[in-house]
């Protein structure tokens, strides 16, 4: 139990400090974050049409019947076309986002260990390895096939998933080997 208690802890805390490198300090998601010069008037446009939520454009009402969509996605092919989440309240405090972050990291680890101690005595290789295929799993699962539908930028995921968890996992392969 110690093995996994203190292998998330550290492992926790090094994807999240990597977490904190590769958002802030380092700026790698600076694309997915671009700036426009007219942003005031469109947050006031958006205030004055939207209720809080997930849009994305075009799109029909629910219930929509099947040839109105067919209709809709011809019409829309080659457009423009956007997703937007829209708050009606900006939220700057960080501390509590933070701490569910590094108590999700943690988990993430916590439970990597328990893959790993159950297959015996695995070696530095072999939990270096996984930790890296964990990270490529979470990224193809989660941030590559949203890529695939809504064409976001995920070369930085791609580099945070590698990253952070190859650096786990080579914490965790030093560890679980003591």
């Amino acid at each position: 139990m110690k093995k996994i208690a203190v292998g998330s802890l550290v492992g926790g805390i090094i994807i999240f400090f990597w977490q904190f490198l590769s958002w802030a300090l380092l700026d790698l998601h600076r694309p997915m974050q671009e700036h426009t010069p007219k942003q005031t008037e469109i947050l006031d446009y958006l205030g004055q049409n939207l209720e809080e939520g997930f849009y994305y454009l075009p799109t029909l009402p629910k219930g929509a019947a099947h040839e109105e969509y067919e209709t809709l996605m011809k019409s829309s092919e080659g457009k423009p076309w956007a997703q937007i989440y829209y708050h009606k309240s900006l939220n700057t405090a960080m501390g509590m986002n933070m701490v569910r972050g590094l108590l999700a990291d943690i988990i993430a680890v916590a439970l990597l260990c328990w893959v790993l101690l159950k297959m015996g005595n695995p070696s530095f290789q072999t939990i270096v390895i996984s930790s890296v295929g964990v990270g490529l799993i979470s990224f193809l699962t989660a941030v590559y096939t949203i890529h695939i539908w809504y064409e976001i930028k995920v070369f930085q995921d791609l580099v945070d998933a590698i990253l952070q968890w190859g650096v786990t996992g080579l914490w965790l392969g030093w560890w679980l080997r003591k």
